[in-house]
């Protein structure tokens, strides 16, 4: 196993803990004060249940594309949150309310838990640049506001710790309430400021390409993956994308050193639904390669480029072929290969220049 695949099980594992410890959070509010410390684990396990959608997509479609779009769809959506809200909430009452444990606990509250961990994680995910199809089946709209990372351990860790001090105390000790709301608290703060940085880097990306004379009709601004200090940005023209990065710690308060990529289309999107659900699924920020007999790479501009100097080293980059009269695609391979280097330059470019 190469350090790159290290690099996103990393990713993977780190996701799954954010919401496993948000879930945790919402069982422990729930039932805490009747069950302690188990209803950590039954909220944990809530707050995981959505991104089984990556599972259950492989089962349901033969199609890599199919399957790859049905994540963070119906099971991220409020009618999933509702209506497994009830289903999981009666199968959990039915399995713990037995034995020593009878009217011990309600179905109400298994019910209101179950809710609490499904709809917060589908709300947590919309703050990512992934974003969350919330409104499924009644719309296929992606909700992303893009101002914090998949993955960011200022958001996560002082989280986890206060989950697990408050297990050390009793379950009817007021003390596990008040590490809860000291978890809660901090990792609400830290939204909160991610979002003022994400509208104050707007205004700066904004000024920026003005000052450069960047004819754009619109722009898109992320943070760098582990942090909400790098943030990269994009911006359409006519012809071609303009991208930068910015860190908060620059001593400038711009965008420096655009790179100027062309909007290449070797296929017409048009033709093809799975291509124009890339498209949507990309925010319109693409472009389309030809490399061989039918063969073709999807970049998702979105995210930031490996090398800047290097059109096709797109993070997020997809190897389509013509199947059926459909796209499908190869299974997702990332295409760096030093993953330490990648992680130094991060690194320096946090620190700001």
């Amino acid at each position: 196993m190469t350090c790159v695949h290290l690099y996103f099980i990393l990713i993977e594992i780190m996701d799954s803990l954010t919401q496993i410890v948000l879930g945790a959070a919402c069982g422990e509010a729930v039932l805490g004060k009747k069950i302690g410390n188990k209803a950590l684990l039954f909220g944990a396990i809530g707050g995981t249940v959505p991104d089984l959608d990556v599972y259950v997509g492989n089962l349901l479609y033969g199609n890599a594309i199919d399957a790859m779009l049905f994540h963070r769809g119906f099971m991220h959506s409020v009618l999933f949150s509702v209506v497994g809200a009830f289903g999981f909430g009666w199968l959990a009452h039915k399995f713990y309310n037995s034995g020593r444990r009878l009217n011990t606990t309600t179905q109400k509250d298994w019910i209101w838990m179950c809710f609490l961990a499904l709809f917060t994680h589908i709300v947590l995910d919309c703050f990512t640049p992934y974003g969350t199809q919330m409104f499924v089946p009644f719309s296929e709209s992606r909700i992303a506001f893009n101002n914090i990372a998949v993955v960011d351990p200022v958001y996560t860790l002082p989280f986890l710790v206060c989950t697990i001090v408050l297990m050390f105390f009793k379950r009817n000790s007021n003390r596990r309430g008040v590490w809860l709301k000291l978890g809660v608290g901090i990792s609400t703060v830290y939204m909160v400021l991610t979002l003022c940085n994400k509208l104050y880097v707007n205004f700066i990306f904004k000024q920026s390409l003005i000052e450069n004379n960047i004819p754009f009709s619109r722009y898109s601004t992320q943070p760098a993956i582990f942090n909400n200090v790098l943030w990269y940005g994009i911006a359409e023209t006519d012809t071609t994308y303009a991208m930068a990065n910015y860190s908060l710690l620059d001593t400038k308060n711009r965008f420096l050193d655009f790179k100027y990529l062309p909007k290449q289309r070797a296929i017409q999107v048009a033709r093809y639904k799975d291509l124009k659900r890339l498209v949507k699924f990309s925010n319109g920020y693409y472009s389309i390669y030809k490399v061989g007999e039918k063969t073709y790479q999807y970049n998702d501009y979105r995210y930031p480029l490996l090398d800047s100097n290097d059109p096709n080293s797109s993070v997020f980059s997809l190897q389509l072929f013509e199947e059926n009269n459909r796209f499908n695609m190869k299974p997702f391979e990332p295409k760096f290969d030093n993953f330490k280097v990648i992680m130094l330059k991060l690194w320096q470019r946090i620190k700001g220049i």
